[in-house]
């Protein structure tokens, strides 16, 4: 058994995890795949993989954790890791009533979080952080494996909520996590993957069924599936989405926490870009009407592209909306969001890491009835020369420009 010394100092010191065994020392890096395996074995954390054949593709899912995907990595063990962990706060081992940010590359949320149908504030209460409670079953509660193979597990979970306008959901939640390999992910996205790139894939689908006696009406308020991914941000880090540009209203929603700046938010030739630094805490969100089922980031300085895909409805639908307090339009929500993490007010900081999300529309549902949302997620890291023709394809945009927009 392995059994690790020095923890803390190690984290401070950013370099290696020191573990001692009968076998002597080795010293496993830290932001490595292996760092964070043996940092969850460590602090009791059960988790399950799906691993490719040749062992380069793993994906760590926690069903304590209602099925998170908390990491994965694209060349085994020694490779990154690519999921934001929250170190800090596992390791402290507490557990809050409010909301316990454990951190994780892909978990499953459901919407909206604010505004008169929220699912995190009681009925009658102020909108305010004091007041936000995370429901218990997407924070503290595991989802159940229903079946578990090599390459993908299944989980259920039965759950009741009531939104602040005092209606009730009884409904049952279905996840699958399966992985995705390379061939899979060429003839998705229509692209070519050559053998010296290094990739990651896996695929989601999340689906809530209206268990209950009653409809699910926009009077009572909907609920939606809320996809949210926890990633590390660096000074090279840009998130880049596209939009439509023959949409009509507001091409982005920049004012979460406060209107973003313009040099930490440009719109220009139908693609968004985003500095991501975790330096500044900002949030934006694409509507309805301008969002496509892509957005990406990359990190130039390692050469990771990130590629994020969510199936979108074939009619135009309702999609609730999180923002807090008293809302113009409940069922005018965002279907992609990212967010940068920064200091808040009294200069603390839960990160940093930033988040790219995903929202299904609201789930109108009679009793029985069934909604999906389906997210893949792709790492690919590689050389620019590699991934540029990728980035062309898929976004219509020039890798160079989204690598020097914030330079």
């Amino acid at each position: 058994m392995l059994q690790l010394i020095n923890l803390k100092n190690t984290l401070l010191a950013g370099t290696v995890m020191l573990l001692a065994s009968c076998s002597g020392q080795k010293e496993v890096k830290m932001g490595s795949y292996a760092y964070d395996a043996q940092f969850l074995k460590e602090n009791g954390i059960e988790y399950t993989e799906l691993v490719s054949a040749d062992g380069n593709s793993k994906v760590m899912i926690v069903p304590a954790w209602q099925g998170r995907v908390m990491t994965t990595s694209a060349s085994g063990d020694e490779g990154d890791s690519y999921g934001w962990i929250n170190y800090r706060f596992i390791r402290e081992g507490k557990v809050s009533p409010q909301f316990n940010p454990v951190g994780g590359e892909e978990r499953f949320w459901l919407g909206p979080e604010g505004g008169p149908f929220s699912l995190y504030f009681k009925e009658g209460q102020k909108q305010v952080y004091d007041n936000w409670i995370v429901p218990t079953v997407l924070d503290t509660e595991a989802f159940t494996i229903k079946s578990q193979d090599d390459s993908s597990v299944h989980f259920v979970k039965d759950t009741r909520l009531t939104n602040a306008s005092g209606t009730t959901f009884d409904m049952n939640i279905d996840r699958t996590v399966s992985l995705m390999n390379t061939d899979e992910v060429a003839a998705d996205f229509g692209i070519q993957l050559s053998p010296g790139m290094k990739i990651v894939a896996y695929k989601s689908e999340n689906k809530i069924t209206n268990t209950g006696d009653s409809a699910w009406t926009k009077e009572g308020g909907l609920v939606s599936v809320w996809m949210l991914g926890c990633f590390n941000p660096t000074p090279t880090t840009t998130v880049f989405i596209p939009y439509r540009e023959d949409a009509e209203g507001t091409i982005v929603n920049d004012e979460y926490f406060g209107k973003i700046p313009a040099d930490r938010l440009i719109k220009e030739e139908g693609i968004i870009y985003f500095k991501i630094d975790g330096k500044y805490r900002s949030k934006l969100g694409l509507p309805a009407s301008r969002a496509t089922n892509l957005c990406g980031s990359y990190d130039s300085s390692k050469g990771v592209l990130t590629i994020l895909w969510c199936s979108l409805p074939e009619t135009s639908s309702a999609y609730v909306n999180g923002q807090w307090g008293p809302q113009e339009d409940p069922f005018a929500g965002d279907v992609i969001n990212s967010y940068n993490d920064g200091p808040v007010e009294d200069g603390s900081i839960m990160g940093p890491f930033y988040e790219i999300e995903t929202s299904s529309a609201g789930a109108e549902l009679v009793p029985g009835a069934s909604l999906v949302h389906t997210q893949k997620v792709i790492h690919i890291q590689g050389e620019d020369g590699q991934l540029a023709p990728i980035v062309q394809k898929l976004f219509g945009a020039d890798l160079n420009v989204i690598k020097t927009k914030f330079q």
